[in-house]
């Protein structure tokens, strides 16, 4: 049965093809860098949480150290299609995994259901190369050069959202969520439902900005705040709590450096002269943004 495992195995093979292409130009850090990466998703639940922890940590100290350098890359020499028809390779990939998610289910014996979603957007990118290769017939190693040099403009941020989402999970597990409650318990005027609400927001928002990933935020302000109040004393609807939660959490999302891929990774590609440009732009959209996810939980979320 196809699974995680051979989405694993996927991203482990373009990791090492990019630690090969950082050897072949001595870059070591670079080469080490991903290595590591293949090695997690090769490895990562052979080695145990100890290996696991110091596979963080050598990730952690080569791009600490500055290991990890932007060199100049020319861009790939391509034949360039006309109008926007080149969008269409890049079209495949959702494509692919909208049909594959709702082909699997009639499937069960040949793909893991729960990981049907991830299963056909892994199929979907080796389709859109596939077909990139048919296309533009570009040499073997070119599509992994241009990605290598991608990765490399983004720096190790592009790792930094998997490792937040993961710290909230450990948050949730260590129950840091119970800890918030009773501080928050103790802040709330008792039985004030417009309290709660504003807690619930702005911790969603505020833990969001810490983390960079409301996900990461979700279980840890749902076990403090959405569950034993909104939900348990004052009868929410959990279905919109836990959705204009979410929407809180988001308006943290755009105004923190700590969410990389949406705030940093657009300015590193963009060559913006402020790292930080991105969020200062959102900042007067993400503030009325969260007043009015406050006043829909408020109006609508209570019977």
């Amino acid at each position: 049965m196809i699974g995680l495992g051979a989405v694993y195995a996927v991203a482990g093979a373009m990791f090492m093809v990019l630690a090969g292409l950082s050897l072949r130009t001595r870059r070591w850090g670079h080469a080490g860098f991903y290595a590591l990466l293949a090695l997690s998703f090769f490895a990562g639940d052979r080695i145990g949480d100890a290996g696991n922890g110091a596979l963080v940590l050598g990730l952690v100290a080569i791009a600490g150290f500055g290991l990890l350098k932007r060199p100049p890359r020319p861009v790939a020499d391509l034949p360039e299609p006309r109008g926007n028809a080149i969008f269409l390779a890049a079209l495949v990939i959702p494509a692919t995994t909208l049909i594959g998610t709702l082909a699997f289910r009639w499937l069960p014996s040949l793909v893991d259901l729960k990981q049907a979603t991830l299963v056909s957007l892994t199929l979907g990118v080796l389709v859109a190369l596939a077909v990139g290769y048919a296309w533009l017939r570009p040499r073997p190693t070119t599509p992994f050069v241009e990605g290598l040099r991608l990765m490399d403009a983004i720096g190790s941020a592009f790792v930094l959202p998997q490792m937040l989402a993961s710290l909230g999970a450990v948050f949730a597990l260590a129950g840091v969520g119970t800890v918030i409650g009773g501080l928050a318990g103790a802040a709330i005027p008792h039985g004030s439902l417009f309290g709660a609400v504003i807690a619930y927001a702005l911790g969603m928002a505020l833990f969001t900005i810490l983390m960079g990933n409301a996900f990461a935020a979700f279980p840890v302000m749902m076990a403090a705040i959405g569950l034993p109040l909104l939900i348990r004393v004052h009868h929410g609807d959990p279905a919109i709590i836990a959705a204009v939660g979410m929407l809180a959490g988001f308006c943290g999302t755009l105004l923190t450096p700590m969410a990389a891929n949406f705030n940093l990774v657009p300015a590193a590609l963009l060559d913006l002269k402020d790292r930080h440009g991105v969020i200062r732009q959102q900042v007067a959209t993400a503030l009325p943004l969260l007043g009015v996810n406050i006043a829909l939980l408020y109006g609508f979320g209570f019977a």
